[in-house]
């Protein structure tokens, strides 16, 4: 079963950036795609497993960024 998760990232102004916030995400265990836009601010994951969101997050700050889950 795949979950999806949908995140706003503020910060973000361009590739190396979607770059930095994807290398980050990537790493997480059972993500198997990221979509990720700074000019929408818009980060979707897809896992393999249950996402943990505080991980998601976390990954994202250790990029340089901030995000909140999308409602």
């Amino acid at each position: 079963m795949t979950t999806t998760n949908e995140y706003q990232v503020t910060g973000m102004t361009c590739g190396h950036c979607e770059m930095s916030v994807r290398e980050e995400v990537g790493e997480l265990s059972g993500v198997s795609d990221i979509q990720v836009s700074a000019q929408t601010g818009r980060l979707v994951v897809t896992s393999e497993e249950p996402l943990d969101d505080a991980q998601v997050l976390t990954a994202v700050e250790e990029a340089g960024y901030s995000a909140v889950k999308a409602r």
